[in-house]
């Protein structure tokens, strides 16, 4: 490879990383999760990775942050634990965690073994990937976020790890 090829190669990278990030911080900004697919997410039968039905119902109400996330995505773990603290710290003011794994049941499982959490986690799959891009997940990348007020409207959305003092920052703009 010579010297131009490279030089190339190397510019496309960079634009390509801008533009993800540009794209990233506009999705987080327009709230793009519509209510046609705010509503799918709440009739999906979601399932915990044990195979047992969810009830939504639940969790209508409340202040949903819905992380779509996958065990093989490095961005996905790292978030995890800031995560599971945000949720524990929101717990008493009407918010509820909801992950949804993108994976097969069996590595779900093995996953939370290893790296539990103390909100609920359901299993994804397909479905659930599909499901991210109808909430504004244009890339169909991991980890995406999306935060649902209590009447059931969208009012962020996040491609990429999250920052505690960000999504903080957002429960607190939504309560």
């Amino acid at each position: 490879m010579n010297r131009r090829q490279l030089l190339t190669i190397c510019g496309i990278g960079l634009l390509a990383l801008l533009g993800g990030v540009l794209t990233s911080q506009w999705i987080s900004k327009t709230g793009l999760a519509s209510e046609p697919s705010v509503k799918a997410f709440f009739a999906n039968p979601w399932q915990t990775p044990d195979g047992k039905p969810v009830n939504t119902t639940e969790w209508q109400g409340k202040v949903l942050v819905v992380n779509f996330w996958a065990s093989w995505c490095p961005p996905c773990i790292e978030e995890m634990p800031t995560l599971d603290l945000l949720s524990q710290e929101f717990l008493q003011q009407n918010t509820l965690f909801v992950g949804i794994g993108i994976d097969s049941p069996s590595n779900i499982r093995e996953f939370l073994k290893s790296t539990p959490v103390s909100y609920p986690i359901v299993v994804g799959g397909l479905e659930g990937s599909n499901l991210s891009k109808q909430m504004g997940n244009t890339q169909g990348a991991l980890p995406y976020t999306v935060i649902i007020n209590s009447k059931g409207k969208a009012t962020y959305t996040k491609l990429g790890k999250i920052s505690e003092d960000e999504l903080r920052k957002v429960i607190k703009d939504v309560l």
